[in-house]
């Protein structure tokens, strides 16, 4: 195999795993409440709703659909991507969801359609566009469990989200959504 080839080749290899690290920061960003990462995985012109652009709009869109619910657990898994060139790419990203509304505990099957762009040595998304495949209520309420004190027991409620500080500083001045 030609070195140059072979360097196409890794340079794939690579570029498939930053896009990787992209959708897991996502899901992280999203369930520890971290604004600033999460926006920071869009391109700067990324486009918000039919009329707005830019990361602030997109600060806000998240701000107020990520106030609305408790805590979310997003567990990302199958993730094919295409390429198109050496800077853009799509993808197509499976992931389950758990996610507090209230006193409910909702289970959702989702599919990721993304859209991803090379910009400035670094690849982003242009565009997730979320369909869902379902979403339940669970007749389980995890977050109601006494805790857990981990390691003395391992049944129970955990100390994860709320110990995070991108977590408290989202929810500061603002009443979160228990269950």
């Amino acid at each position: 195999m030609p070195d140059v080839e072979l360097a196409k080749r890794l340079e794939r290899v690579v570029a498939r795993d930053e896009i990787r690290q992209l959708v897991y920061r996502y899901a992280l960003a999203i369930d520890s409440r971290d604004l600033d990462l999460l926006v920071s995985l869009f391109v700067p012109d990324v486009r918000v709703g039919r009329t707005l652009t830019g990361r602030d709009a997109l600060r806000e869109s998240f701000e107020e659909s990520l106030s609305a619910i408790g805590v979310s657990i997003l567990f990302v898994g199958n993730h094919v991507i295409d390429f198109q060139d050496d800077a853009h790419a799509s993808g197509v990203v499976y992931c389950r969801g758990q996610i507090q509304d209230g006193e409910k505990w909702i289970e959702q099957a989702i599919q990721y359609r993304d859209l991803y762009e090379r910009r400035d040595g670094e690849w982003l998304l242009v565009r997730r566009n979320h369909v869902l495949w379902y979403g339940v209520e669970s007749s389980e309420r995890p977050l109601a469990q006494p805790p857990a004190n981990w390691p003395e027991r391992h049944v129970g409620r955990g100390t994860v989200p709320e110990d995070l500080p991108t977590w408290q500083a989202f929810w500061a001045g603002r009443r979160p959504r228990s269950g």
